[in-house]
């Protein structure tokens, strides 16, 4: 698959595409990033891509004809039959969860538009943009921290790239809960009345009741602080009546 980026900050990408351990998916993996600097579509002595909004107001808009000189060398350069997506990083746009990260790690890929300032001429977004993808309910100065999340995220689930192939299966929203807690060396954290155990049924060497332990931790860590993904889970069947029995016994 392959990602292109329009940004004013191709800087910004080099140490995450180069380092830990998803840079396995970036450096001559599955998971090709090419940067457009958006600078260096303008057509002016200043390079400018931005100019004062109608109406008036706070900020810069950034300009039409830059983004489409840009968007347009990154498809040439594809040169595929098929144009995949183009996604623009938006407060208002849908909010970036598992399912959507699954859906670009099936992808061939997209083009990542970034924007800046007060934010892009509503025109070339009518023109262009196919997907709008938001972080989070919050303000950022830009399109570049999303795509790094999204980056990211599509990476560790490509083939090869985690050093253990199941890691991704068991992690936060996987299977529609949170993560259990995890637990590593000393054995016993601190010492005498004030020290901390790992459980031990960790200990136990008993796989089955190390699997039932940890779906009750999942369980009950999601029915605490995100009850919405409860529900969300009992409505397309993923509880089993293991499931809804620990969580009838709960402690409110």
């Amino acid at each position: 698959m392959r990602f292109d980026i329009i940004t004013l900050f191709p800087d910004l990408f080099a140490p995450h595409l180069t380092q830990g351990i998803t840079r396995r998916a970036f450096e001559s993996g599955p998971v090709d990033v090419r940067l457009w600097p958006l600078r260096d579509f303008a057509d002016n002595a200043y390079r400018r891509v931005d100019d004062r909004p109608y109406g008036g107001g706070p900020g810069m808009v950034m300009l039409v004809e830059p983004l489409e000189r840009a968007l347009a060398a990154a498809r040439e350069a594809r040169a595929e039959a098929s144009p995949v997506p183009v996604v623009h990083f938006t407060p208002t746009g849908r909010r970036i969860d598992q399912g959507v990260v699954r859906e670009f790690a099936a992808s061939p890929g997209a083009v990542l538009l970034c924007g800046r300032y007060e934010g892009i001429d509503q025109r070339f977004i009518e023109r262009h943009v196919d997907i709008e993808l938001s972080l989070g309910d919050f303000v950022l100065s830009g399109g570049e921290l999303p795509a790094l999340a999204l980056l990211d995220a599509v990476a560790r689930l490509q083939d090869g790239v985690l050093g253990d192939a199941q890691s991704h299966q068991q992690d936060s929203f996987e299977d529609g809960l949170l993560d259990c807690p995890h637990y590593s060396r000393p054995e016993t954290l601190g010492e005498g009345d004030a020290g901390q155990p790992v459980p031990a049924v960790l200990l136990s060497g008993h796989h089955a009741d190390i699997a039932r332990w940890r779906r009750e931790q999942s369980l009950a860590l999601t029915a605490r602080r995100r009850p919405d993904m409860i529900a969300a889970a009992r409505a397309v069947g993923r509880l089993t009546k293991a499931d809804e029995t620990h969580l009838a016994n709960l402690v409110p």
